[in-house]
């Protein structure tokens, strides 16, 4: 008879999600993770597998929390305000307003510094991850040249990866920099470009 799980896989999983972002990968050892996770070393392998399997999916279990945690409210705000500029002003907010269940940055990018030479796994989930949310934002600009809000002539492909390469940076300073009048500053700069 197989015996019954004793603790909740996605519970675990957030909590070694957790550790990695906060730590990285190489720097988080196996006792560790199982500490923190609150289950048995053969319970680890037995749901997870290895580290390196544990990594993979403690990394796209994020992708998709952050996937959600953008794209909820910023269809929202669109929805409210018919503003697709706005919308794509709060995506550039939320990477600055810090959370303070969570590490300071991303853990996307973390792993694209960390990983993405030595692991070619991680680094297509990095990318996939920055793939939708390039063609999300891309879709918000569609929309905007819709309404007329934003000029048809702005590529909307080129100002997808401009607006993810900025999305990335603020992500990047957020773990470093405090001040939200120079956040401000340069998401106003970024905005700019829309005119």
């Amino acid at each position: 008879m197989a015996r019954t799980k004793e603790f909740d896989e996605d519970d675990v999983l957030l909590k070694a999600m957790l550790l990695f972002w906060e730590q990285g990968y190489e720097k988080t050892s196996m006792q560790e993770l199982v500490t923190h996770m609150g289950i048995h070393k053969g319970s680890l392998y037995d749901t997870f597998g290895d580290k390196q399997s544990l990594y993979v999916k403690a990394l796209k279990r994020y992708i998709d929390m952050f996937e959600q945690a953008v794209s909820e409210p910023v269809k929202r705000r669109l929805a409210d305000t018919g503003s697709a500029k706005e919308a794509v002003r709060l995506m550039l907010e939320m990477a600055v307003n810090r959370n303070e269940e969570y590490p300071a940055g991303c853990f996307m990018v973390n792993t694209a510094v960390e990983l993405a030479k030595q692991d070619a796994v991680s680094r297509d989930l990095v990318q996939m991850g920055w793939t939708t949310i390039e063609r999300f934002i891309r879709n918000l600009i569609a929309e905007g040249q819709r309404s007329g809000e934003i000029p048809r002539e702005l590529d909307a492909e080129g100002l997808s990866h401009f607006f993810n390469n900025a999305l990335i940076g603020l992500r990047v300073m957020v773990k470093t920099t405090t001040g939200s009048e120079k956040f401000r500053q340069i998401i106003d700069m970024n905005m700019s470009v829309l005119q």
